[in-house]
Formats: structure tokens, sequence, C-alpha cells
């Protein structure tokens, strides 16, 4: 029996290559939450910088404790979405050519958020926020690694659409005339 590479689960020609990255993301997501329960009390604040602290805070609900107090179905909402989300990311993982790194990037860093935000939903009913960042003028919700990797993963996925979408597209349809 011979070991094929197009016979692997994540072949090189794909972006499925980009789950390093969904690792990588998801380690330090929950090893700065697991810091964050074992050297902080809840509320407990600890200044960084007179405008960021570390924090640690609870969210029940989604962004911005979206139905944080609801009652607790939403737990179950929140986790079958990021359940969706998860499997609809790595099934464009694994259609998208790992050439196509810009995209593949965005993919996996919106992965692994969900999936550490997913872990502390089922896991503790909640998600461990701690990045809390006060401006004076505004003080931002408290947040965490997944949240920024949902945030830059997203704004990429946006940048792409409105800027290289189209030239793509364009490209895809010449080269099929050409044919």
């Amino acid at each position: 029996m011979t070991n094929n590479v197009s016979d692997s689960p994540v072949n090189s020609s794909t972006g499925l290559t980009f789950l390093w990255l969904s690792l990588i993301v998801l380690i330090v997501d929950q090893f700065t939450k697991y810091l964050t329960i074992e050297m902080l009390d809840l509320y407990e604040s600890f200044e960084v910088l007179p405008f960021f602290n570390f924090t640690y805070a609870r969210n029940y609900g989604a962004a911005f404790s979206f139905l944080g107090d609801a009652g607790g179905w939403q737990k179950y909402l929140f986790s079958g979405i990021a359940f969706a989300v998860s499997g609809y990311l790595i099934y464009l993982l694994k259609t998208t050519k790992a050439s196509h790194r810009w995209m593949n990037s965005a993919y996996a860093l919106v992965l692994s958020g969900a999936i550490g935000n997913v872990i502390d939903r089922l896991i503790f009913g909640y998600v461990v926020d701690f990045l809390d960042f006060d401006l004076g003028f505004y003080r931002w919700p408290v947040f965490n690694v997944a949240d920024i990797a949902i945030f830059i993963g997203a704004a990429m996925i946006i940048i792409d659409s409105l800027f290289w979408a189209e030239k793509r597209e364009k490209a895809k349809e010449e080269a099929k005339n050409d044919k």
C-alpha cells in the first residue's frame, strides 16, 4: 500500500494546510484564558498601562454580551452557530487552493476564534474575557484572543470582497475564454 499525498485528509494543495494557524491561535487563546482564571478573581483587574487592563470577566452572551441575560438557552444557540460556522469554514479551507493565502488565513483565524469561544461555552457556560481597554472617553467591552482572531479574519474577508474578489472572478472568466 502506497502513501499517496492526495489521499491525505490535509492535502498540501488545499487551504486545509492553514489549520496550523487555527491551532496556534486556539492554543494561545485557551492558554491566556487559563492564566486569567488561575491568576485573577472574577472582575479583578490588573493595570498594564493607564488605558489597558487585564480584567477577568464572563460573557454569557455573544458579542457585546448580546442575549447575556437570556436565561441559559443562548449557550446552545451560540454553540450551534459556532459549530455550523466552523463546519463551513473547514469546507471553505478544503475547497480553496493553498495558494490563496489571504483567504485561507482569514478562514483559519475565524475558525480558531469560533472554536476557542465554543470551548468556553461548553465547559463553563460562558466565554472568558480579559482584555480591557479604557480610552477615557470610551470603555470597550472586555474581550479575548478568540475575539481578536474573529475580528481580524472577518476584516480580511471583507477587504477581499471589496477589493479583490471581482478581480479574481474576471481572471477566471478570461482564463475560461482563452481555452
